[in-house]
């Protein structure tokens, strides 16, 4: 089954805070992920530079850090929802105001955005996660419970499913998105990319 671009968020196996994505295209499959001190952002492959002229969404940050927060989504969200954070404002707000303000990616597809961002602590007190969809009929952000970890996809259900994230470090992480557990059974990866929290972000990317 396609399911388009995923992303998912939420505590691992080892009750570690992550954020994963993966690109899954059917028409722009000539993509990596590349890994950054800071950031990880989306490229098109040597060769495909040009493909930025023919849909200016498939380049961009996927995940990014906002003082202890990891934010990641399938576009330029991304630095959006990070900057929000970084001058106070709190995930849940950050996330609404950038998905609502950029609203789905006008293609032919009608592409929703998806985001997620999550705290970088294992104090339940301290701890906080949402991930949202905006698409041409609704716009949603919710709550991942402490503990708990959740996925959502462009083309899929749509709205943020409980998953086992099975996957201890961010290069398992990335790896574990891209084709094994629950997310074996969707098509067309192309690249995909992590970052966990364990005393510190480490982030990864898993290019076949």
């Amino acid at each position: 089954m396609y399911t388009g671009r995923i992303l998912s968020t939420g505590m691992n196996s080892e009750g570690k805070p992550f954020v994963a994505y993966r690109v899954s295209s059917r028409s722009f499959p000539n993509r990596d992920c590349y890994k950054f001190d800071d950031h990880v952002a989306v490229v098109p492959k040597e060769g495909f530079e040009k493909d930025i002229y023919k849909s200016t969404y498939i380049s961009y940050n996927c995940i990014c850090f906002a003082n202890d927060v990891a934010v990641v989504s399938n576009g330029s969200q991304t630095d959006v929802i990070a900057d929000k954070i970084r001058v106070g404002m709190n995930i849940r707000d950050a996330m609404a105001y950038s998905l609502l303000t950029m609203d789905y990616e006008k293609d032919d597809y009608n592409t929703p955005r998806i985001a997620a961002a999550v705290t970088a602590t294992d104090n339940e007190d301290e701890y906080e996660c949402y991930i949202g969809i905006v698409n041409d009929n609704k716009i949603l952000v919710e709550q991942v419970p402490y503990g708990e970890a959740a996925f959502i996809s462009t083309y899929g259900s749509q709205v943020p499913d409980k998953v086992d994230f099975e996957a201890k470090t961010s290069e398992e992480a990335a790896k574990y998105i891209f084709d094994e557990g629950t997310f074996a059974d969707y098509e067309k990866p192309v690249t995909s990319s992590a970052a966990v929290f364990d005393g510190k972000w480490t982030t990864a990317v898993y290019v076949p």
